[in-house]
């Protein structure tokens, strides 16, 4: 009854408003057995060009060099003069990426092979910036552009967590008991080049 009302609401709106083909042309593709390019789009979408009117600008390798130039040698004369204030890191450690300040405490919930008191070098530095400037690496900045110390703080165990799966009505329940190791690390310094280079 319901699929017999619904056919006859359709065939009645389709009387109402005139019959258009179904498909437009910018919608229509030849057959992969046919050799040819596609068919003309008249329709102008996000896709065929970008939604901002205007013509790219290029610019001169002289121009982009003395720009480049520009940039470098004002951020050198902000490392020079330490006039950057608190530098932040982004760093790659145990599988994840953190952003760290200088006396920052990271939990990472593994034990590392470092002992207690133990100073250790974050090598893989994704991205250093200041209130002015930021550098960003691709992917990772130079080991002698940039230093990320950190002390080893505590090693310990993460609080019991309880994995309780339960079926009723099948005398069926599991419990496990989950301990995480966990290394909390204080960062020390985040010391940048005395020059770019």
């Amino acid at each position: 009854m319901a699929l017999t009302r619904g056919a006859g609401l359709w065939r009645t709106c389709c009387r109402l408003v005139p019959r258009q083909p179904l498909l437009l042309s910018a919608a229509v593709r030849t057959q992969s057995t046919v050799s040819g390019d596609l068919l003309p789009c008249p329709v102008q979408t996000s896709l065929s060009s970008p939604p901002w009117q205007g013509k790219t600008v290029l610019v001169s390798e002289e121009e982009e060099r003395s720009r480049h130039a520009a940039v470098v040698d004002t951020v050198n004369q902000l490392i020079h003069k330490q006039d950057f204030g608190r530098l932040f890191a982004v760093v790659h450690f145990a599988g994840r990426q953190w952003k760290v300040t200088n006396e920052d405490l990271i939990q990472i919930e593994n034990h590392i092979d470092a002992e207690c008191g133990e100073r250790i070098r974050m090598e893989k530095v994704l991205l250093v910036g200041a209130e002015e400037f930021t550098l960003i690496g691709r992917p990772l900045l130079g080991k002698d552009l940039v230093r990320v110390d950190a002390t080893v703080i505590e090693k310990t165990e993460s609080w019991p967590k309880i994995n309780m799966v339960f079926w009723k009505r099948h005398r069926y329940q599991r419990k496990k008991i989950i301990i995480q190791p966990q290394t909390v690390l204080r960062i020390n310094s985040i010391e940048l080049a005395p020059r770019l280079t």
